[in-house]
């Protein structure tokens, strides 16, 4: 599965955080973005590998957490396979629009940086069947990437749900906890070295 393929693949998987009293706060994923390679000019790998971006050239299934202007956690998702710097950015999810308001809400910060995705990190993803349709899903250019050029700043590599009650779940849309589902990240995300 290439980069974007997965930002879209992501929409309507469960994005669960444990807080420190065991308690779970699981949201459905509503916005992506995707961020492939060193040639995407929009990508913390442009540089190539540094202290920072180091994360990005782990397997897929890790996650990249960063400071954004000082202020702003930033939760990614990595998805190459070794080597190739490939992110997904979670914009947002229920009831929490930007990615920053997403990590203040959900206690995500950076020493999550480079965990796995799994429940043992305390923050992990489940598939819980939810199915997000076409006409429920709108792409669009990435956000505050104008530094990239046009040809980087314009690619339609956004996905959004515009209408969260038209996806479809097994039990129709009830609020009711449903089992979740096996979902392999790591070979799951992994991609050619392809330019998608």
């Amino acid at each position: 599965m290439g980069t974007v393929e997965c930002a879209r693949w992501l929409l309507g998987k469960k994005l669960i955080r444990r807080n420190v009293d065991g308690s779970l706060d699981g949201r459905i994923i509503t916005e992506v973005e995707a961020y492939d390679g060193e040639q995407d000019l929009a990508c913390h790998a442009r540089a190539g590998r540094t202290e920072r971006t180091a994360t990005l050239y782990e397997p897929g299934g890790v996650w990249y957490v960063y400071l954004c202007y000082g202020i702003h956690e930033m939760l990614n998702l990595v998805v190459g396979p070794p080597d190739w710097p490939a992110a997904v950015l979670i914009r947002g999810v229920e009831g929490l629009h930007g990615p920053g308001r997403v990590t203040r809400a959900m206690k995500i910060g950076r020493e999550l940086n480079r965990t796995v995705a799994e429940p043992a990190s305390g923050l992990w993803l489940e598939d819980i069947g939810v199915c997000v349709p076409e006409k429920c899903v709108q792409a669009t250019p990435r956000i505050g990437v104008d530094y990239a050029g046009t040809i980087w700043s314009k690619k339609p590599w956004r996905f959004l749900i515009t209408d969260l009650q038209g996806c479809v779940r097994p039990d129709g849309l009830s609020d009711e906890p449903m089992p979740p589902r096996k979902t392999n990240l790591v070979s799951g995300a992994t991609r050619s070295r392809r330019s998608v």
